[in-house]
């Protein structure tokens, strides 16, 4: 997924586009925080308990981990997917120590070796020496996760550079449908489907049409309780990138014409995707993929390329901060392992991360309310660092504009300012002491209903 740098040239026309079409508060008929009960799209079940998971970790494994390749041509032999020490339950306890709820794994990827003994292709496990071609990956996950009290998800790549029926797009979409069937039917209960748009050629040198009509129908009628992932959603919409950087507006809602299907291309797709829609009629938020290291699959070159604390924290404000969900990619190694220093920084991002979110220095006080801003008035001075906003997003993403205050003595003091907040928006400012603090609402496109404004210090 490339492309990015689309964006960039119309963001000041966007932001010109959100002005227009967002409602001074002074002009809202606003006689309480309640919002009009059907004017916004609003979540899912799904998709609200999706975004309150906020990270989820992915696993790049496969041949490709064997090969120290990033993509793989479908020509590889099965023989060399051997990994001596495979532990899934060591991938999911060092996710969940570090707060991540959800693995997803690479159940495929483009050179269509399954990491599961698919009955529909000899390319899998089932051919390779591990396990004595009796191992499962899949089912090795998945027991890992409910062991761990996590949910599981899985890739399955589109694109197949093993199969011989793709580009015979009826006898394909049949296989991959198949494909699809085992693994929603076999393992219980899938929590995230991740799809993307790859499609290059085939073994026949032809292009594959996909059904993504049917792939989405089937899903729900397979695991109705899980969300679907791609550029197009229809659940949770790619962030437009692969930095881990959601844009600034972030809007959950959609315009579902602006990326008709996962893959689609042309002006505005990256826009779209970067920024959602104010007036969009879906509820699509974005999930913000980055791996840890500089290569999605374990490379040993890489060792030591693996990202710091510090930036791991940065791409947790840049996403989940961001109102997007954070995937971070951390490939399991050629013994099936998460390599020692990855698990060490993991560890050291989970750490950090409780540091910051562990201590409210504004946990207790009754916000004020009126119809443009939420004041915090403290019994005493605090110094902070962090500001964190949420809106309640069961009712609806309603604002556009806001600012965060301080009193300084004689005057309030904007110290941080932004467009949405939707789930989450975290504001990192020089340290601030005082004792009175404000969120101001500058705009939105409906009655807002800000849920919580939090104060954090962190060294």
């Amino acid at each position: 997924m490339n492309g990015e740098g689309l964006f960039r040239g119309v963001l000041v026309k966007r932001r010109a586009f959100l002005a227009s079409t967002a409602i001074p508060l002074a002009l809202h008929p606003l006689r309480s925080w309640l919002p009009r009960v059907g004017s916004r799209p609003v979540p899912s079940p799904q998709q609200l308990a999706w975004h309150r998971d906020e990270l989820a970790l992915f696993l790049h494994f496969g041949v490709n981990t064997f090969t120290d390749r990033e993509w793989g041509d479908g020509k590889e032999d099965p023989a060399i997917f051997n990994p001596a020490s495979l532990d899934a339950r060591q991938w999911a306890r060092t996710a969940k120590a570090a707060g991540f709820r959800t693995l997803i794994l690479t159940a495929k990827h483009h050179d269509g070796f399954c990491l599961w003994p698919s009955k529909l292709t000899n390319h899998s496990v089932a051919s390779s020496p591990w396990r004595e071609g009796k191992g499962d990956v899949v089912r090795e996950l998945v027991d890992a996760c409910k062991a761990e009290g996590l949910k599981a998800g899985l890739y399955l790549s589109p694109w197949d550079r093993h199969e011989p029926s793709y580009g015979d797009s009826p006898r394909y979409n049949d296989h991959y449908i198949g494909q699809l069937t085992e693994l929603l039917t076999w393992y219980g209960p899938i929590r995230e489907v991740w799809f993307d748009g790859a499609n290059g050629e085939g073994p026949n040198g032809k292009r594959q049409v996909y059904d993504w009509e049917r792939i989405h129908r089937t899903v729900r009628q397979l695991q109705p309780e899980a969300v679907m992932f791609s550029d197009a959603g229809p659940d949770i919409r790619w962030i437009g990138n692969e930095r881990g950087v959601a844009g600034d507006p972030n809007w959950c809602t959609m315009d579902p014409a602006a990326v008709p299907y996962a893959g689609a291309d042309g002006p505005g797709i990256i826009d779209a995707l970067q920024h959602g829609d104010p007036n969009g009629s879906v509820w699509r938020p974005g999930e913000a993929d980055v791996s840890i290291r500089p290569g999605w699959f374990y490379h040993p070159a890489e060792d030591n390329q693996v990202r710091s604390t510090e930036n791991l924290m940065e791409l947790y404000r840049s996403s989940v901060g961001s109102n997007a969900g954070l995937l971070l990619n951390v490939p399991p190694n050629r013994d099936g392992l998460l390599a020692p220093g990855d698990v060490t920084r993991i560890g050291e991002f989970g750490s950090a991360l409780r540091e910051l979110l562990t201590n409210d220095l504004a946990a207790g006080v009754q916000g004020l309310r009126d119809t443009s801003e939420l004041k915090l008035v403290l019994p005493a001075a605090v110094t902070f660092n962090h500001v964190v906003i949420e809106e309640d997003i069961a009712h609806g993403q309603c604002v556009a504009a806001h600012s965060v205050e301080a009193w300084d003595g004689s005057k309030w003091k904007v110290i941080a300012e932004g467009t949405t907040v939707g789930y989450k928006r975290i504001h990192k400012v020089p340290p601030v002491t005082a004792s009175r603090v404000r969120m101001v609402i500058r705009s939105a496109l409906d009655a807002p209903r800000i849920s919580r404004v939090a104060l954090y210090r962190t060294a």
